[in-house]
């Protein structure tokens, strides 16, 4: 058993790290969703905050001012998400997809343009990159966690998070009370673009050393499907993407297992999360019933 202990705490700490940027992307899309926006463009977030973090790191040796480059480019299209989405009254579904498609060209042509290294960035230095500051984690990390029950707290326990989810449910009875729904809604796509941007920074700053072509590998489709089998809530959303993230770590520790004598495609395992979302979509998805209003357009009085 003692010698079991370190192989487990190992386990647990690599789960944590493959989690972190789902447990952001969730808990942002938390808040979006809970205010009736859908946002499919978490992905897209994601990426263009690890190319604009990588980017900037590069250019000025700080992982600050990547982590704040980061952010800002995950804010812009989280701006460009609402202002399609709440104040035209566009498609949600459209405009999500339109932000994956927009970051995932763009990081590819200026990462050519800027580095010509075929859309990717430069090595980045440990100097330049959020290294390990507690128990093996680095800061990154530890926001992941706080990140939880805050949304928690924000969106069950104070009256922002009671009229967010009202809006959610019935805009017309929100802005009957003379709350503006748009303002609301708002907010709530600004900080999801908050929590992915620091999702990006840290697949970029922490996770690896530099950007690559599509780094984010689906992951904002999968903290989407977390946050779906966790029925809109941020504890069940944790542990679905800590399960993902598992399945992540186990899926790395597997390669080059051998059954019977031959070697199992690496290929295999590396679809074993993809795989998992999907089940867990077919199986629980007609279980978890959504806000009442998400999807729907709310402009004006109509």
């Amino acid at each position: 058993m003692a010698a079991l202990l370190p192989e487990l705490l190992s386990l647990a700490s690599g789960t944590l790290r493959m989690a972190t940027p789902l447990i952001l992307c969730a808990m942002g899309g938390l808040f979006s969703e809970r205010s009736g926006i859908v946002d499919i463009g978490l992905e897209g977030k994601m990426l263009a905050a690890a190319f604009a973090a990588a980017a900037a790191a590069a250019v000025t040796g700080s992982a600050s001012a990547g982590l704040a480059a980061g952010c800002g480019a995950a804010l812009l299209l989280a701006l460009v998400h609402g202002f399609a989405s709440i104040t035209h009254g566009g498609n949600q579904v459209v405009s999500g997809v339109a932000v994956n498609m927009l970051a995932s060209g763009l990081t590819i042509t200026f990462g050519q343009a800027w580095f010509a290294s075929g859309g990717a960035t430069p090595a980045l230095p440990a100097s330049a990159r959020f290294m390990t500051v507690v128990g093996g984690h680095n800061i990154l990390v530890l926001a992941a966690l706080a990140s939880v029950p805050l949304t928690w707290w924000v969106i069950g326990r104070t009256r922002f998070g009671l009229r967010l989810r009202a809006v959610g449910e019935s805009p017309r009875a929100v802005q009957a009370a003379g709350v503006s729904v748009a303002g609301l809604r708002y907010r709530a796509v600004l900080a999801c673009g908050l929590l992915t941007g620091i999702a990006g920074t840290y697949l970029s700053l922490a996770q690896s050393a530099g950007f690559s072509r599509e780094m984010t590998a689906g992951q904002g489709y999968i903290a989407l499907a977390a946050l779906i089998f966790g029925k809109w809530r941020a504890l069940p959303a944790f542990g679905a993407c800590l399960l993902f993230g598992f399945v992540d770590v186990l899926a790395i520790r597997l390669q080059g297992v051998a059954v019977a004598g031959v070697a199992v495609p690496v290929q295999l395992f590396q679809v074993l999360p993809y795989g998992l979302t999907v089940i867990l979509l077919a199986g629980f998805v007609g279980r978890a019933v959504a806000p009442k209003a998400i999807g729907l357009p709310f402009v004006g009085g109509r």
